[in-house]
């Protein structure tokens, strides 16, 4: 298999994921500005999770460039990541909809954990695997400091649900820039 295969179905899934997304926004009830207004916290979750999985796009992009050969192990690491990616959609919706809820802030995060915790496996099949990526990733202080400001996010769903939501979009700012390190090394490689 090659690697523009991975990229062409991870990028097919990560579409999916926001088409699913987008159809949960439902069409306010009435023209009122505040029937609009009234999804305001369905919004906000929409925006924070399609800027998550832009995010994972766009490194996953960076992040196959580093591949030389594909093996089975970066196929199912791959596919593990798209899992816990797959659930995003469902905890958005159920989030987005219950926004002083503790476990729905808390399952988000879990979400959000898990999915971090499979692009560190992935990384990891890659440098298995051989390529450059291992030469590039340095000490990746982003990729430690996110889980565990995921985890404090899940802790503190069950005291402010709207401080995890805050966290969760602290990491995602985080993240907004991609990983300079790999994009240099891509270049370098060239």
């Amino acid at each position: 298999m090659t690697k523009a295969r991975i990229e062409a179905f991870s990028d097919g899934v990560l579409a999916i994921l926001i088409t699913i997304m987008v159809l949960e926004l439902k069409v306010p009830q009435s023209s009122s500005f505040e029937a609009l207004y009234a999804m305001r916290s369905t919004f906000l979750e929409y925006l924070l999770s399609y800027v998550y999985i832009g995010i994972y796009w766009n490194n996953h992009h960076h992040l196959m460039h580093t591949v030389s050969h594909v093996t089975g192990g970066i196929m199912w690491a791959n596919l593990h990541l798209l899992f816990w990616l797959s659930l995003l959609p469902l905890s958005t919706a159920w989030a987005g909809q219950h926004p002083e809820a503790s476990w729905p802030a808390a399952v988000y995060g879990i979400v959000l954990l898990a999915a971090a915790i499979a692009w560190l496996v992935l990384q990891l099949a890659i440098i298995k695997g051989g390529g450059t990526l291992q030469q590039m990733i340095g000490a990746d202080l982003k990729g430690k400091i996110s889980p565990i400001l995921y985890l404090s996010g899940i802790g503190l769903a069950f005291l402010r649900p709207w401080l995890a939501e805050a966290i969760y979009a602290v990491v995602a700012a985080l993240w907004t820039i991609p990983d300079r390190r790999i994009e240099a090394g891509i270049t370098a490689n060239k």
